[in-house]
């Protein structure tokens, strides 16, 4: 068993590299055959992290929050959701102002759209 927490932080490191470069936001299956993307891929890690040590990944999300692309600011304010409501609602809505442009994925559907109108959508469902 040495090593298996240190190899998971080397993963989970790994994986808010990948959302902190995204450049499109899926959270599923993308195209005709459902291919996972990478950067969908290193969600589930990050999910799966946070779900395991909430406080631990907290912190990431922050900075993941601060320092990443837009489609990373999209992935880190939808994790910060996940662990405290609040936080998340707080995120969306420091980013309503945010004019960065985000590629979506939705199953075969492609598109683009900014964070701030991500923002405002996740915002609208209260």
């Amino acid at each position: 068993m040495f090593g298996i927490g240190k190899r998971r932080d080397r993963e989970v490191a790994a994986a808010l590299d990948e959302l902190r470069q995204a450049d499109t936001v899926a959270f599923g299956g993308v195209g005709i055959a459902g291919t996972t993307l990478p950067v969908t891929e290193a969600y589930r890690r990050v999910e799966a992290a946070l779900a395991e040590d909430p406080e631990g990944v907290r912190g990431q999300l922050d900075r993941l929050l601060a320092e990443a692309t837009p489609a990373g600011r999209v992935y880190a304010a939808t994790l910060l959701e996940h662990v405290d409501r609040a936080a998340g609602r707080a995120a969306w809505t420091a980013l309503g102002d945010d004019r960065g442009e985000v590629g979506t994925f939705a199953g075969c559907v492609m598109g683009r759209t900014t964070v701030r109108e991500y923002a405002a959508e996740r915002l609208s469902r209260g």
